[in-house]
């Protein structure tokens, strides 16, 4: 395989780097920044934006496959900050793919694209998508995820891989600001609830996007279809929040607010930082309020009967992981 990866330098971009070039593979990344973990892997590297189509275009002649994972990730900003990465840029990908004939696209979409703030117990894949988003992440990456379903075809075979909050060592994003809110004393569980969620650990997202390259083919039954990617151990956010802070060495956190406080909270201050102009994240808003209250768990009886994938790494697992690589840091 010569594989492209858009975002190669991140945390989920750079796990399928190490992965293929574990097992052979050719591989480029495209990413803004240049990374010395890519280059000690032999990754070759262009440094461009995916917004920008000549820099996709010139990364992505003569590969056989593109993994596209980059994307701005976040609950708060501007539409526009959301909306030329992860829309224009992966219409500049497509666009890509079709001028050059490369045959195999994943798209790392996201579980998200289908939440629509209440609970969700084991849905599926006909789970429809929402009329409204509570943030724009989730809107441009369903917009994305659409378009790159759309543009299979005989010449082009498409797949969307659909992982919930990826965790694991290497993690820039969600266990660090778990473990500082907690260590800082700014951690508040929202309800007292027992509501179902389901997570993937680095490695079995990983796993799932190998697999589905190496399944994509005009005939092959995930062309065309996104698929959620996810432990398989859906468990309370409490006990996900507890489990956390234990592998980074803290006290678990016990302090609560409710479920209606936390959305009342979010859309105050969602106002007030609108109205100064604010940058900066707020503490809460009504998308986290929902999503730290609201039961995320799905069914992924389709990735593994089209996949094959089996999630090899335990939740149990990869907090042991998880811990030790916190100790070493």
């Amino acid at each position: 395989m010569k594989a492209l990866i858009t975002g190669g330098g991140g945390f989920l971009g750079g796990a399928i780097a190490r992965a293929l070039v574990k097992r052979g593979d050719s591989v480029r990344s495209l990413a803004r920044n240049e990374y010395k973990e890519l280059q000690e892997l032999g990754v070759e590297q262009f440094k461009g934006d995916i917004t920008n189509s000549q820099s996709v275009e010139t990364a992505a002649n003569g590969v056989d496959t593109i993994f596209h994972v980059a994307a701005n990730a976040g609950i708060w900003g501007p539409y526009s900050d959301y909306y030329r990465p992860n829309v224009e840029g992966t219409r500049n990908v497509i666009n890509a793919c079709k001028k050059f004939k490369i045959p195999r696209l994943v798209f790392s979409s996201s579980a998200s694209v289908v939440f629509d703030g209440n609970d969700q117990e084991f849905i599926d894949e006909t789970e429809s998508y929402p009329e409204k988003y509570l943030t724009h992440y989730p809107a441009t990456k369903a917009i994305a995820e659409r378009e790159i379903l759309a543009a299979n075809n005989p010449n082009l075979s498409t797949v969307s891989l659909r992982p919930h909050l990826i965790w694991g060592p290497g993690d820039n994003h969600l266990i660090p600001r778990l473990l500082d809110r907690t260590r800082t004393g700014k951690l508040r569980k929202i309800g007292r609830g027992k509501k179902l969620v389901d997570t993937v650990y680095i490695d079995n997202a990983t796993e799932a996007h190998l697999l589905a390259a190496d399944l994509l083919a005009p005939d092959s039954p995930i062309a065309g279809h996104a698929y959620f990617i996810v432990q398989g151990e859906p468990m309370s956010m409490d006990a996900i929040l507890d489990k956390i802070a234990i592998a980074g060495g803290l006290k678990p956190v016990n302090k609560y607010i409710s479920a209606n406080t936390a959305y009342f909270a979010g859309a105050v201050l969602e106002i007030i930082y609108k109205m100064l102009n604010r940058k900066d994240e707020p503490k809460m808003t009504r998308f986290l309020a929902r999503q730290l209250s609201t039961s995320q768990c799905f069914n992924i009886n389709a990735a593994k009967r089209d996949l094959g994938y089996t999630p090899a790494v335990t939740f149990e697992k990869g907090l042991e992981i998880l811990a030790k690589s916190l100790k070493e840091v």
